[in-house]
């Protein structure tokens, strides 16, 4: 997913550069909420695999 994120990213900054405002914008929100989702994600199957796994 974060791959996902940082694809999106990438064509948000051609697009910029190239001039294509509506575009670079989608995917600039795009790749704004898969990173969230993939920082979301991570930080529970942190927490689930500390739950079962006791130290």
């Amino acid at each position: 997913m974060l791959g996902w994120a940082i694809t999106f990213l990438l064509i948000a900054l051609l697009a910029a550069a190239l001039g294509f405002g509506g575009i670079a914008g989608a995917a600039t929100g795009i790749a704004k909420i898969l990173f969230f989702v993939f920082i979301i994600l991570f930080v529970i199957s942190l927490i689930s695999g500390g739950i079962r796994r006791p130290v």
